[in-house]
């Protein structure tokens, strides 16, 4: 696969110049064009570009005014200026104020021009490398710093409470603020709550939040786990148990002096629950296959689904447990019931991304965070998260438009605890037929406007409509664009 040709931007004021300039460029990079300086920063703010080449004379800002704030702005980018004038005064001045990586006489030739080119996007290439180049020695580095530093850097990290999202108003405060509370104890604790609410992300927060902060961090989800293997993961096995003839060390050992997550807690069978509770209550635990009775130091965090006490109250899961692991017990809220906090998350899971992909992106449109924050999210913070991917994934701006939602969130409709996830709620609800197909039709019409942007033309050929029939239909149901006005029928 060819890499992608380099981004040049191109600035001058006459128009059979800029001409020249592409000519003698396109072959080699994708060449963007701008008459001033105001036209030029805003192809920067919407293009990634490594290369600017401006002239001098141009009315408004002169060149090097317009490459002062670029640097300002843009200091990545590399500078070119092509001027009449050569005094040597001028240039030291250029050089000062806007970073001039290089200058080029007028007339220039058409190769000295790639070659200035040539030369600004390798430049830029191998800035950037350097900068990867330190990050990863960075990184390295952290190896040989102290235990202390190691859990610094790690809370700087967001490995800590810091890294908890939520609006100032969020449900999750008072769950924070208890969680760092028992953080600083050194008991068992169970976090009850939907998957994908956060609660791996909350167990490390408190360990890091505890005085074993500096000891290791162990994790292991039980859900699909038979018993067998998940014993053996936890407690390990003795030689002839495994395949190959060895011994495993199991997560208990490997946690001892720091804090272990058993995820899915209420999905251990009750072979797995009994060595839990052995292992909470005492201390204590034995290798599959071992008859040795060995002992451990470590804090033990429970993750499980909400409907954990209806599994102790029908006897599925063990009564004396469930007290050993609930000295200190959270319920983490749904996202349904954190719609303050849901576009802070989605900007900071964009602004991962973006980074991640190499892909510009700003932030959402005010429809977006609107359709966003009316969703009941079954899938909790993992289904946000795919939904922000999706949408950075055809994003064709750095601002990600309500069009780019999935249809079942634009067919949702609004409600005071969330929106209806799907049109199942309509189909098994109470009402008249007519009522309940008109709920439906209206939903379609929402989703279908949002996603064409609000075209009208396009919408009613989507679904079979005339023009009139669907502005019939958008009136009836008083259906609105969110700006205030619907865009016209031009295709």
């Amino acid at each position: 696969m060819t890499s992608p040709q380099p981004t040049i931007l191109l600035v001058d004021d006459e128009p059979h110049s800029l001409s020249a300039m592409r000519m003698a460029l396109e072959d080699e990079f994708d060449c963007l064009t701008a008459a001033d300086a105001e036209a030029a920063l805003a192809k920067m703010e919407e293009e990634w570009v490594q290369v600017v080449i401006c002239d001098q004379r141009m009315p408004g800002r002169t060149g090097v005014e317009f490459l002062t704030e670029l640097r300002d702005r843009w200091p990545d980018v590399v500078r070119i200026i092509i001027t009449g004038y050569t005094d040597p005064a001028a240039m030291a001045q250029a050089i000062n104020d806007a970073g001039i990586h290089q200058f080029i006489t007028k007339p220039w030739h058409p190769e000295q021009l790639l070659m200035s080119a040539r030369n600004g996007a390798r430049l830029f290439q191998l800035a950037r490398e350097n900068e990867r180049m330190s990050l990863e020695m960075r990184f390295l580095a952290t190896t040989s710093q102290s235990k202390l530093e190691k859990r610094r850097v790690a809370l700087r990290e967001g490995m800590g409470f810091e890294g908890l999202l939520r609006s100032p108003q969020s449900p999750m405060n008072a769950l924070v603020d208890t969680a760092r509370h028992f953080a600083s104890f050194d008991v068992p604790v169970l976090l009850l709550g939907e998957a994908g609410t956060g609660r791996a992300r909350l167990a490390r927060a408190m360990h890091y939040g505890s005085l074993r902060s500096d000891k290791p961090f162990h994790a292991l989800n039980l859900a699909g786990l038979p018993e067998d293997l998940a014993l053996v993961e936890l407690f390990g096995a003795k030689r002839g148990i495994l395949p190959g003839g060895v011994n495993k060390i199991g997560m208990v050992q490997k946690a001892d002096r720091g804090t272990l997550f058993v995820e899915g807690v209420e999905q251990a069978s009750p072979a797995l629950q009994l060595a839990l509770w052995r292992l909470v209550e005492e201390g204590s635990f034995s290798p599959l296959g071992g008859q040795e009775v060995l002992t451990t130091n470590l804090r033990l965090i429970a993750g499980a689904g909400a409907d954990l006490p209806a599994r102790v109250a029908d006897g599925r899961f063990r009564l004396d447990l469930y007290y050993a692991l609930a000295v200190a017990e959270l319920a983490l809220p749904p996202l349904r019931a954190r719609r303050g906090d849901i576009a802070l998350l989605a900007q900071h899971f964009l602004a991962e991304l973006a980074a991640a992909h190499g892909k510009a992106a700003h932030g959402f449109a005010p429809a977006a965070l609107e359709f966003l924050e009316n969703y009941d999210w079954p899938g909790n913070l993992r289904e946000l998260f795919n939904e922000v991917t999706r949408m950075l994934v055809f994003a064709q701006s750095p601002v990600l438009g309500a069009e780019l939602i999935s249809r079942p969130i634009l067919q949702a409709l609004p409600s005071e605890s969330g929106a209806d996830r799907v049109a199942q709620s309509v189909l098994v609800a109470d009402g008249t037929l007519k009522d309940r197909v008109e709920l439906i039709e209206m939903r379609i019409l929402r989703e279908t406007l949002t996603r064409h942007r609000w075209n009208k033309s396009r919408a009613a050929v989507e679904l079979g409509l005339s023009r009139v029939g669907l502005r019939a239909k958008l009136d009836r149901y008083g259906i609105m664009d969110p700006s205030g006005h619907l865009q016209d029928e031009e295709d």
